[in-house]
């Protein structure tokens, strides 16, 4: 999965730095993904790994230091960013659907509005999204009619519909009832097995063990463990770490 097939890394962030007023969120993060790896970010609540997931994407604009992502250069003065988030495709907590709009609309829509596909064209492509995702016999129900599984695996369907290179997910299963969370780990693994090229905040250690090629642990802004799954999560070398994933795979000890 990690055979590049482009000049560097996919994506590589130097000397990143966030302050959100006086609160200094990120440390100065040094970060190479290469095409066709999965990375999953892990550690404890407020150490980073959302703000430094969306200044990939500039949905955070950094304080200071370089993102460069899918060829382009997030941070330089003449960013595209309408072009570069069409390459970069993001699934958050909340799903994030058009509540007005059906199931095969949400999917269609960017790339009838955006990349300016003939409504049959958009729509065929959705059904066959859908259909990858899972999610079929139901395109014309509204978001409110699918359980939670579903409707983020229907925010999964419509990033990939701009043929993302890289895809962020943010903590995508933290929201759903826990009976769920396997249908959309299930699409995720199917991603990965495919070469796409991701970037996860994850607290499900069992998905970061089995897919990630890299899991990352993040405490204070700062990369405080970097390797393989079997490495960081199985024999980590920081006390800090080692506490993080003590709570997180003992809660009742």
């Amino acid at each position: 999965m990690n055979d590049s097939t482009l000049d560097g890394p996919l994506v590589r962030i130097k000397g990143l730095h966030k302050h959100f007023g006086d609160n200094e969120v990120l440390r100065g993060i040094d970060l190479d993904i290469a095409e066709g790896e999965v990375v999953c970010l892990i550690g404890p609540s407020g150490s980073g790994k959302s703000t430094l997931l969306r200044c990939v994407n500039l949905l955070e604009t950094p304080t200071e230091g370089t993102v460069t992502a899918a060829g382009h250069d997030m941070t330089g003065p003449d960013a595209d960013l309408d072009a570069a988030r069409r390459d970069i495709g993001m699934v958050f907590q909340h799903f994030n659907l058009f509540s007005h709009l059906s199931i095969l609309d949400n999917v269609a829509i960017a790339q009838r509005r955006v990349l300016k596909t003939p409504r049959a064209e958009a729509e065929a492509e959705a059904r066959r999204l859908l259909a990858e995702v899972g999610i079929e016999g139901k395109e014309r129900a509204k978001p409110a009619q699918l359980s939670g599984g579903q409707q983020q695996r229907v925010a999964i369907a419509r990033a990939l519909a701009m043929g993302p290179k890289l895809m962020l997910f943010d903590e995508p299963t933290s929201a759903l009832d826990p009976e769920l969370v396997g249908e959309v780990l299930s699409v995720m693994k199917g991603l990965a097995a495919e070469g796409m090229t991701m970037l996860v905040v994850t607290h499900e250690m069992s998905f970061a063990r089995e897919v990630a090629d890299r899991v990352i642990f993040l405490d204070g802004g700062v990369i405080v463990e970097s390797g393989p799954p079997a490495e960081v999560l199985t024999a980590p070398k920081t006390e800090r770490a080692r506490g993080f994933l003590h709570r997180v795979l003992h809660p009742v000890d």
